[in-house]
């Protein structure tokens, strides 16, 4: 299906679009556009209502086809980490030399030298052996690299989701009974319970109006940062709340 060209996502509407290459550690590669500032985009993830700032300087093309989704270019490999996105490095290891062998250089054009014959000598084997150990110590580091880099991904991967139906009993059977637990009354119908998970280094806010039991609505890091809020049914979002919200 085609689509008329466009300039930039503000004319994406309702339509839902795909990142490429995808944001790492964000599983569901599916956003809608909810509004833009001059420097960033605000965008929601379509399965965990997640909403993340996109600074514009990342911003690539716009593919005019849809099939079976819009396809928004991004000029830098893009992760999420605490509670924003951030350009990925890929670390890159030197491959260590073998034991005993030395950096090879090759020889001058046209100098005439014809190539060295192997013999079989007590040095060769020692050679030999020595190679085999360097290449039995590059296997191990390749493989430990692999192995952190792949436990890296598994830890910064969200391992629960909360949404806004969630009330008490359905955070602790996610998440566990908290180390601690408090409640804040501004107003005779608004409530709040903050609980708190050191292991994840974040408190889980609650919020009811006295009548209901009271729901997820974000969550706060050590500094009391709001680093996730929920998207309301009636249109906007929790942040401002707990922007808000003094500790407790």
């Amino acid at each position: 299906m085609s689509l008329p060209p466009m300039s930039s996502l503000e004319h994406l509407g309702n339509r839902a679009f795909s990142f490429y290459p995808p944001i790492l550690n964000v599983e569901n590669n599916e956003w809608f556009f909810r509004r833009a500032s001059w420097a960033e985009i605000l965008v929601m993830n379509s399965r965990s209502k997640e909403e993340i700032w996109i600074p514009r300087r990342f911003l690539g093309e716009i593919s005019q086809i849809e099939d079976p989704v819009v396809i928004v270019g991004l000029v830098k490999e893009l992760e999420y980490r605490a509670g924003a996105v951030w350009p990925h490095q890929r670390r890159v290891i030197e491959m260590p030399l073998a034991v005993g062998e030395r950096p090879r250089t090759l020889p001058p054009p046209g100098d005439g030298l014809a190539p060295v014959i192997g013999i079989r000598t007590p040095s060769v084997t020692d050679s030999r052996m020595g190679k085999l150990v360097g290449f039995t110590i590059l296997v191990g580091v390749v493989a430990s690299f692999v192995a952190v880099n792949v436990l890296r991904q598994v830890s910064l991967k969200p391992q629960y989701e909360l949404t806004s139906d969630d009330d008490y009993d359905a955070v602790v059977r996610k998440l566990g009974p908290p180390a601690e637990d408090h409640w804040r009354s501004d107003r005779p119908a608004i409530q709040f319970r903050s609980l708190w998970y050191p292991q994840r280094g974040c408190f889980v806010i609650l919020m009811g109006d006295g009548r209901s039991d009271v729901r997820y609505i974000g969550r706060m890091d050590a500094r009391w940062t709001p680093i996730h809020w929920v998207v309301l049914p009636a249109g906007g979002s929790t942040q401002s709340t707990l922007r808000g919200l003094p500790k407790f």
